[in-house]
Parts: structure tokens; sequence; C-alpha cells
């Protein structure tokens, strides 16, 4: 997938809309989680482990950043709701 094509007005105002949501506090603590994890993996078994992989917040564990992606492959539109 490629960049989206967006009019100089569309793209700034994703970007205010896209860095609003990185500074939230929950981004901002996965964010820190994430830099703490990856310089533990790192410690522990190198800079090629890390290659080409994500830490999952949901499973607790590196994955690749294919498989981190959309829910494991069953998407984001039930993800977070809970059945009553």
């Amino acid at each position: 997938m490629g960049k989206q094509k967006l009019s100089k007005k569309a793209a700034a105002a994703k970007k205010r809309r896209d860095l609003a949501a990185a500074k939230t506090p929950a981004r901002r603590a996965k964010k820190a989680e994430n830099q703490r994890k990856r310089r533990a993996a790192k410690k522990k078994y190198g800079a090629s482990f890390l290659k080409g992989k994500d830490y999952d917040h949901k499973s607790r564990k590196f994955k690749s950043v294919k498989a981190n992606r959309g829910n494991d492959g069953k998407g984001t539109k039930k993800e977070g709701k809970k059945k009553k």
C-alpha cells in the first residue's frame, strides 16, 4: 500500500489528527512500553531478533508486523466490543 493521495488541506488535517491520536495518554503509554520491551529484547536476544517485529500489547509478545495488524486476521470491526 502506498501513500494516500490527499490534497494539501486534507493532508494537513490528517497530520493534526494523527499527532493528536499519538499524544493521547493510552498511545503514549503503549509507545513507552514498546520501547522498554524492545530495549530488553535487544539486550537478551540481539538486534536481529527484532527485525520486522512489533510488540503486541494484547498478547504481550513480539509478532511480525503483518501478524500484528488487523486483530490477527479477524479485522477490527468487532475488536473491543464486549458481549453481554
